[in-house]
């Protein structure tokens, strides 16, 4: 890894203070627990002049009830979240998602916003500073091409956060503040299909809060990866499902590691109104598999990651709807 680059740290304890502290562009950063940003420092992936220290402003770093439902300062801990016993209880896809990030040393930094901000990630990005000049670059970073599809025009590397599929089928909504505006909007609107640039944040705007709705669904997340720990999810997904006499009347799903953003997948109205059986298992496992977009980003392949995001959803899907291994839930 490389010497970290000089720059200055500034602890607001407001967050109009900390937008003020923003330059915007590469100059200024924002940082909480700092798990993923002092990684792709070291590896020169960006020199910001001065970094925005978010842990000492209280309004971020707390939770609450609200209206019902449950409120989270983007700079929660993902071990708070996954301590916390109404949010075990009542949105128990989300402490799990907490619970499968890193080690319990990353979780004790790692915040939700960090986590739903989190860069997307490629083996011809995240490595080292000689071997992504070795290799010309990439489109992502300083280069014109990228390594996974040379005749496209679009950066490919994949978003990797746990949480987002969690809060996406929960339906959560986030805060977001700007210099002079303050905004609420389902979380799906962060997130761009472009791996170079997939949050929709303007350059002073900052993530600041999320809202879980009254009343949840039942849902479950489960991810794959290389190893049993640490290592981020070669395939994520969560499920929420409603169920009454064995027949479907709600379905979400979301998935996380195999497109350049977090996703509801599209089109599981077609599944309502069913029963829960084999023959129902494999229509969503195809609707998973159409629409992931696994590349050549990790190194394993792409086809074992799309098969393995449809095995999940199957198995989370069989799960919430009581179905056994016995009875066929296994993909």
């Amino acid at each position: 890894m490389e010497v970290l680059p000089r720059f200055e740290v500034v602890r607001p304890s407001t967050v109009a203070a900390a937008i003020a502290a923003h330059q915007g562009g590469q100059a200024s950063r924002f940082v909480a627990g700092g798990t993923d940003l002092m990684v792709n420092l070291r590896h020169g992936l960006g020199t910001p002049e001065r970094l925005i220290d978010l842990r000492h402003i209280p309004a971020l770093c707390t939770i609450a009830t609200e209206n019902g439902g449950m409120t989270i300062g983007a700079a929660v801990t993902l071990a708070e979240i996954l301590a916390h016993p109404e949010i075990r209880h009542r949105y128990p896809a989300l402490a799990t998602a907490a619970g499968a990030v890193g080690a319990p040393a990353h979780r004790e930094a790692a915040t939700i916003g960090g986590n739903l901000c989190l860069d997307t990630r490629c083996v011809f990005y995240n490595r080292s500073a000689w071997a992504r000049e070795a290799n010309g670059f990439c489109l992502k970073h300083r280069g014109e091409t990228c390594h996974v599809a040379p005749t496209g025009q679009r950066c490919h590397a994949a978003f990797s956060g746990d949480l987002a599929p969690a809060l996406l089928v929960y339906g959560a909504t986030i805060e977001i503040a700007g210099e002079a505006s303050l905004r609420r909007v389902p979380l799906s609107d962060l997130y761009a299909e472009d791996g170079a640039a997939h949050l929709r944040l303007a350059p002073n705007e900052l993530l600041t809060r999320i809202y879980l709705p009254p009343d949840p669904w039942p849902a479950l997340y489960a991810k794959a990866r290389a190893r049993g720990a640490i290592d981020f999810p070669l395939a994520g997904v969560a499920v929420a499902l409603r169920a009454e006499a064995g027949e479907v009347v709600g379905l979400r799903a979301a998935l996380t590691g195999t497109n350049p953003r977090p996703f509801l997948l599209a089109g599981v109205e077609a599944l309502h109104g069913e029963r829960l059986d084999e023959s129902w298992l494999d229509r969503l496992g195809k609707l998973v598999q159409k629409q992931v977009s696994p590349m050549r980003t990790t190194l394993l392949a792409a086809q074992y990651r799309r098969r393995v995001a449809s095995a999940l959803a199957r198995r989370l899907a069989a799960a919430l709807g009581g179905m056994t291994a016995e009875g066929g839930a296994a993909a």
